[in-house]
């Protein structure tokens, strides 16, 4: 283990998950040295650009560069420092600081008590590690001595086997793996998924159709979707819960409460080990708190029962008109209609209103009936204006939509 990183000092990871990866973040952090997992793929351009503003110790690039940082492993005394997704803006790097010993804990234990992460689990690892919902889940089955997973970059047939031979009993994933997994399943068979305690989702809205389809597959009671940010996390829901309320994200998770503006803005009360700053960005930090409350700017709605419900992602609001149209609001709507695959609701400039409503499309229904149907369901200003068939839609390794992406085209 190298001895010349001391606490508080950052160190930049840009190389492919695994578990050498896994155990370097973990020897890391029980020294309080700080991690920055990113992805290798990154242009140099990229690089120069994320790296200039959080000034890493150390910025690692080799498989034996990253062996060199593994050793004992330990309580975690920080949380990785995660950079923001940048799909708009300069990503910032989300930094929470050395914990002290009962914050480290009660972090620890958080994800424990809610997860229920044992010995006897084995953490199936699905997405890169370099991101913060893989790696924690991946972290917290170490943690707690069970066995970790890592088949390489996603391939259905590669986690299909994974599943056979490994017998996994936890793993996280976004919609767009489980639509590639069930197409294979469908071609190939699907297999014996019992193994599973806990299936996770998260990071991108999971369509109805697949939603049924990932309950009637795994066993009763497995299967959860949370709701979160690279900054925290908000709820957890099981999606027996979903069942009976559709739509719903959850309630706040243990410890944490929500509340939500007039205008629909969602805000998180948190303990004290889930604070975090912008590192180096004292204005970005102190609009996203409000007393022990942070928001990332996203918009939704509680029902009398606590049960949050997402209506959008501030940062993709298109003004039309004058008019507040979320993406996310139009998605759910023509999401129900059988013929659509997958959909992305964007805003590109009009002269006349501002910005105007388009989709991007995925599947087999045409422009006119998804025009009708859009027509039974919204608002003259959230109708698209425009709609484009795609073979897929442009996304992360996370399963986010790069609407920049489809704006540009």
């Amino acid at each position: 283990m190298d001895d010349s990183l001391r606490e508080g000092d950052r160190v930049a990871l840009l190389v492919p998950g695994s578990l050498v990866y896994l155990a370097a973040v973990q020897s890391l952090l029980a020294r309080g040295v700080v991690p920055i997992p990113l992805d290798p793929r990154l242009t140099s351009y990229e690089r120069e650009r994320i790296l200039g503003t959080l000034s890493p110790t150390r910025v690692v690039e080799t498989e034996d560069a990253l062996a060199g940082l593994t050793g004992d492993l330990g309580l975690p005394r920080a949380r990785p420092m995660h950079v923001t997704s940048g799909t708009t803006g300069t990503p910032k790097g989300v930094w929470s600081g050395v914990l002290g010993a009962e914050d480290a804990r009660a972090l620890v234990d958080e994800e424990r008590d809610l997860w229920g992460f044992d010995a006897d689990d084995v953490n199936l690892v699905l997405s890169p590690l370099y991101h913060s919902a893989p790696l924690r889940f991946a972290s917290g089955t170490t943690l707690a001595g069970g066995r970790v997973v890592v088949p390489g970059p996603f391939d259905a047939a590669l986690v299909t086997a994974a599943i056979e031979r490994e017998r996994p009993t936890t793993m996280f994933c976004v919609p767009a793996h489980l639509q590639r997994l069930f197409a294979h399943w469908d071609e190939h068979g699907r297999p014996d998924l019992s193994s599973f305690r806990l299936v996770a989702h998260a990071g991108a809205p999971c369509p109805p159709a697949l939603k049924h389809r990932l309950i009637d597959a795994f066993p009763p009671g497995s299967t959860w979707e949370f709701y979160g940010s690279t900054e925290g996390q908000f709820t957890a829901c099981r999606s027996e819960e979903w069942l009976e309320r559709p739509g719903t994200v959850g309630r706040a998770r243990p410890g944490r409460s929500l509340s939500v503006d007039d205008d629909g803005t969602i805000w998180c009360a948190v303990p004290p080990y889930a604070r975090f700053e912008y590192f180096g960005d004292p204005e970005k930090t102190a609009a996203a708190w409000r007393g022990s409350s942070f928001s990332v700017g996203d918009v939704g709605r509680l029902d009398a029962d606590g049960y949050l419900y997402l209506e959008g992602r501030r940062h993709d609001l298109i003004i039309t008109g004058g008019v507040n149209v979320y993406p996310l609001e139009v998605e759910n709507a023509l999401r129900e209609h059988p013929g659509v695959v997958d959909i992305a609701v964007y805003g590109v400039p009009d002269e006349r209103w501002g910005q105007r409503v388009c989709a991007a499309v995925v599947g087999t229904v045409g422009a006119a009936e998804l025009d009708a149907f859009a027509r039974e369901r919204l608002a003259p200003p959230k109708r698209p204006k425009e709609y484009h068939r795609l073979d897929d839609l442009p996304r992360t390794l996370t399963g986010k939509v790069r609407r920049d992406r489809l704006a540009d085209r």
